[in-house]
């Protein structure tokens, strides 16, 4: 799966960071581009369960192709879901569920920031993102 413009920047701006503090000030830097939810969106049913942090997705179809929104109350959460949302801007409905996350993150220098839980709630993320996209 080719990577989108902004995919390609944070790949780059990531390997270029010397060390954690720098990844970490970058991640924090990446979770303010996020798009912020209206608190209307912030909602029960747009909710991702399987997060230990609160976590709102929400998407619609755009020309044909998927574009999903993300927000959680988490700052360092909001940053990793941000740099998912440019992973998987453009990418096929079926080729969300089979995306490689792990190996995205190991990519970007941040398979350490991952703990297990994170981890869990960034792939029930992209679950959603696939199941919304299956949906329609």
């Amino acid at each position: 799966m080719s990577l989108s413009p902004q995919a390609l920047e944070a790949l780059e701006r990531f390997t270029e960071a010397k060390g954690w503090e720098q990844r970490a000030r970058l991640l924090m830097q990446w979770g303010e581009r996020l798009e912020p939810l209206d608190d209307s969106e912030k909602t029960e049913a747009n909710r991702v369960h399987g997060c230990e942090s609160l976590v709102w997705l929400v998407s619609v179809q755009v020309d044909g192709q998927w574009r999903f929104k993300a927000s959680s109350d988490a700052r360092l959460l909001r940053g990793l879901l941000a740099l998912l949302l440019v992973r998987v801007q453009g990418v096929a409905s079926a080729q969300l569920a089979q995306l490689d996350l792990p190996g995205w993150f190991r990519q970007l220098g941040l398979e350490r920031q991952l703990s297990p839980s994170r981890s869990n709630g960034l792939h029930a993320v992209l679950q959603q993102m696939a199941d919304l996209s299956a949906q329609h």
